[in-house]
């Protein structure tokens, strides 16, 4: 059920990940996937256009949206949401700042790094400092730090903004590192948002747990899902925010219409139509992506056996640190510079994600085997060519 899109469909379809590249480049950086759009979506968005929906969505909580994604969510994670309980907002980050807006108190807001590169500002946008809560990637837990999120609260920040599955760690966080955060949270009465738009793209090996599935989150809680990054439908502008009981929900609703105005009609069809239809793709889906995990760490030892890869429990974003690789006292060094220079590959630099993670690269997976294939040969190409 999945099809690789070829080159020329991938810069027609693609238009930024494909098209903003120069020919000779593979792009293998924005979150993006290189696959033909599941023919579910694809049918329901012609039948929407035939009929001429391409007015306002409405404006309504539940609804045909929220039915849709409970179902799903049902199926998914086994998780009973209320579909009077789901709000439709037009992106996770525009979810992510109505939250903050609208229900967060006055203070810091915690962020675990290294982030989703368009989250590092939101606190800023919303008025709030950011306290970073430093994770190391590399290290073999890499997990949050109770001992730490609750200093950041006791010494005033207020809401923790949670990336879960996370990336670009590729991290699926399991219920007792989630209770422990909530518990953390619960002591302080702050909040938390749940930044859950990869929770479809968790790997075989690992399951998702909704954090609003866990008992005592309704109250300082939201979660803002998409089916834009599993069905490659961001442009669509869709998404939606879970809350746990009404009194939240109302306090969403009731924000003006400024704030939360721009979700897509055509958005809402086609997330509908994944979240009713799209059971069978995404599992196609998730079953190319673990043999594309597979055959990355293979490429990786044949041909850049120093690489360090973080394990990808989800998402199709492979962390990578190539400090073995960096001229002699250059830990700082931007190895996504040399690949795209040296080997026409363009991939994502660890620095986008925090500064001091100089040396690491994000990799895109979510393409044919063989471009994959490619993207690592000239990778390693790029950088032996760099200590010659």
């Amino acid at each position: 059920m999945i099809r690789d899109l070829t080159d020329a469909e991938a810069r027609r379809a693609l238009v930024l990940k494909w098209g903003t590249v120069d020919p000779d480049v593979i792009p293998a950086w924005v979150a993006e996937m290189d696959y033909a759009t599941a023919d579910v979506v694809t049918d329901a968005l012609h039948a929407a256009i035939d009929a001429g929906r391409t007015g306002y969505p409405p404006l309504e909580v539940g609804g045909e949206l929220g039915r849709a994604y409970a179902g799903w969510s049902g199926r998914q994670f086994g998780h009973e949401v209320d579909p009077d309980h789901v709000l439709p907002v037009v992106d996770v980050t525009a979810g992510v700042r109505l939250a903050l807006d609208v229900l967060s108190d006055p203070g810091p807001m915690v962020m675990p790094v290294p982030a989703y590169s368009p989250q590092l500002e939101i606190a800023q946008i919303t008025g709030r400092e950011r306290r970073d809560l430093v994770v190391d990637p590399d290290a073999e837990a890499c997990t949050i730090d109770l001992d730490q999120l609750d200093r950041l609260f006791a010494d005033g920040a207020r809401t923790l903004l949670l990336t879960q599955p996370h990336n670009p760690w590729g991290r699926v966080f399991d219920r007792a590192e989630l209770e422990g955060i909530r518990d953390v949270v619960t002591a302080h009465g702050a909040r938390v948002v749940s930044d859950e738009i990869h929770a479809p793209l968790v790997l075989p090996g690992r399951e998702h747990v909704p954090y609003l599935s866990l008992p005592g989150t309704a109250e300082h809680a939201v979660a803002v899902v998409a089916s834009s990054k599993a069905f490659n439908t961001a442009g669509l502008k869709c998404a939606q925010v879970v809350t746990g009981d009404d009194a939240t929900r109302d306090r969403l609703f009731a924000a003006p219409m400024a704030r939360n105005d721009s979700w897509s009609t055509l958005g809402v069809v086609g997330a509908v139509a994944a979240y009713t239809h799209g059971d069978p793709w995404l599992a196609a889906l998730r079953a190319r992506l673990d043999q594309q995990r597979a055959l990355l760490a293979t490429l990786l030892a044949e041909h850049l056996p120093l690489a360090r890869m973080r394990p990808l429990e989800a998402t199709y974003l492979a962390w990578l640190d190539l400090r073995a690789y960096a001229p002699e006292g250059r830990d700082d060094w931007d190895p996504a510079a040399v690949i795209l220079e040296k080997g026409r590959v363009k991939v994502a630099p660890g620095h986008d994600y925090h500064p001091g993670t100089g040396g690491h690269v994000r990799l895109n997976i979510a393409t044919s085997p063989e471009r994959l294939a490619e993207i690592v040969r000239r990778t390693a190409t790029a950088l032996g060519a760099l200590s010659a």
